[in-house]
């Protein structure tokens, strides 16, 4: 039996205990806000984030976090802009055989660093891994068939998630490229965001095709740029986590997009979908573009719309008025 404990208690961290007790380990969920804890004690379920799925009785859950302490497996399952809080947080508690997991899709502002390399930076002497790929909690929740990369620089380290969480419902493939498994996972919600705006205006299919193959051209000039093979971008990790996260109503970037097509603020649009990890992604992919010289026009119009007010039209006719040239 592996010991798992999960930090937060979010749709994907839920839909990932419920794998991992159906697996036979032995599986504790950790969040920071009780009353999601004893929302889940009370109903079996956490309407708000995975509503429908009921969380088996025999996951642990907690707003202890020594509950990381003898694990096997720590998987990190928050938002971007809280893991270093959190992992500092847990660090007392973490022994140094402990795997650490992130399934945490963004980049840390100002520091432009990956979830991984914060973690590392944490936990010097632990093993690190990253999951990433098409996966929606709600699909994975419901026991509908998913599959997904793990990375790590240890190849060990991601055998052994590999083999802890590969099931009937869950396949997971091993990777070597961390670096392009998490720029694909955090990219690919910037441009999530980009076809939902397309959506909302009634732009149509091309449109969004355009987005969504020009996209992926943006996130693997980045990702190759910092060391990332390009051929992970063809993958689960790229293509396939991009292509759910831009034409899929579980998407809370896509949504956001289309209520911003719609007409509604930027900042409204967030505050209304919750967790949007492209609104902040966006400004740190960019910023990490141009100090890597590389050209990411699609990025930069949304930033332009998000943070500058520009006239979604306006941006439109930047990006079709660039340069032709080959592709």
């Amino acid at each position: 039996m592996i010991k798992i404990a999960i930090l937060g208690s979010g749709g994907w961290g839920l839909a990932l205990a419920c794998t991992c007790d159906r697996l036979g380990h032995s599986v504790t969920v950790w969040s920071k806000f009780s009353d999601e804890i004893e929302a889940i004690k009370r109903t079996g379920e956490l309407k708000a984030k995975l509503p429908g799925v009921q969380i088996p009785k025999t996951v642990s859950l907690t707003t202890d976090i020594s509950c990381v302490e003898g694990a096997d497996i720590v998987l990190v399952g928050i938002p971007s802009a809280f893991v270093r809080s959190v992992c500092e947080q847990a660090k007392p508690y973490v022994g140094k055989n402990s795997i650490l997991l992130s399934t945490a899709k963004g980049l840390e502002d100002k520091s432009l660093k990956r979830m991984s390399e914060i973690i590392k930076e944490i936990y010097p002497e632990n093993r690190v891994a990253v999951m990433s790929g098409p996966s929606h909690a709600e699909e994975l929740g419901r026991g509908i068939p998913t599959a997904v990369a793990v990375a790590s620089e240890n190849a060990e380290a991601a055998e052994f998630v590999q083999r802890a969480f590969s099931d009937n419902t869950l396949r997971l493939y091993v990777n070597g490229d961390v670096i392009g498994c998490e720029i694909g996972g955090a990219v690919k919600n910037v441009i999530a965001l980009c076809c939902g705006v397309s959506d909302g205006l009634g732009l149509g299919d091309n449109t969004k095709a355009a987005l969504i193959t020009r996209g992926l051209y943006e996130m693997t000039r980045l990702g190759v740029a910092l060391g990332g093979k390009r051929e992970t971008f063809s993958g689960l990790a790229g293509l396939g986590d991009l292509v759910v996260t831009c034409t899929s109503v579980h998407s809370r970037n896509y949504r956001a997009g289309v209520l911003i097509g719609k007409g509604v603020k930027p900042e409204e649009a967030v505050r209304q979908v919750g967790t949007v990890e492209g609104y902040a992604c966006a400004k740190a992919t960019l910023d990490l573009a141009k100090k890597l010289n590389v050209k990411m026009p699609i990025t930069e119009e949304i930033n332009e719309i998000l943070f500058k007010s520009q006239p979604i039209m306006q941006a439109i006719s930047d990006l079709m008025s660039r340069p032709i040239g080959a592709e």
